[in-house]
């Protein structure tokens, strides 16, 4: 069975074009030939601005690695992990994940568990399921419901000096003498 209509029955008003010759204009100013490209790098090209995207490194959750993890990128642990971290990116521990050492990095999500310090983060999530023992220290904390933390908390404090309206401890050992008549 065809489709198509078998040859003795072609249309017999249809135009051919296979014999034509070519069009006059054509035929007096054929295309120019395709250009070769040169693929050679310029000297002029400024130089790429934009940083290329963070990688993210794993420990799978049937891992268990003891070391130190140091660079720039995001870290994932959902496995066991003992040492410290130290990466110029995100730091994300899995549910059912243990890390035991500190955490420097940029933002620091806990949904398993960490014995340790968290320094310099600017920002941590304490997920429902985390469970930190250590001290921290963020710019911002979120904690969720049904999560547990032990150790001593510094949020939103810039550096070490005093905020702008904070007291120091002589001021509050001032306020809690009794004052002599």
């Amino acid at each position: 069975m065809a489709i198509f209509n078998p040859p003795g029955h072609a249309k017999k008003d249809v135009p051919s074009f296979a014999n034509d010759p070519a069009p006059a204009a054509l035929r007096d100013n054929p295309p120019p030939a395709p250009a070769a490209a040169d693929f050679r790098p310029t000297q002029s090209a400024p130089p790429r601005s934009v940083p290329p995207e963070a990688k993210e490194s794993l420990i799978a959750s049937n891992l268990t690695i003891e070391g130190k993890i140091e660079g720039t990128g995001h870290v994932r642990i959902a496995g066991r992990f003992k040492g410290d971290v130290n990466v110029q990116g995100d730091v994300t521990l899995e549910r059912g994940a243990k890390l035991n050492g500190g955490v420097r990095a940029d933002k620091v999500i806990v949904a398993g568990e960490l014995e340790g310090n968290i320094e310099s983060a600017q920002r941590v999530e304490l997920l429902e399921t985390a469970v930190m023992s250590g001290d921290l220290k963020a710019g911002t904390l979120t904690v969720a419901a049904g999560s547990k933390i032990r150790g001593h908390v510094e949020c939103g404090w810039e550096s070490a000096a005093p905020a702008k309206g904070a007291r120091s401890d002589k001021a509050d050992k001032a306020d809690l003498e009794p004052a002599t008549p």
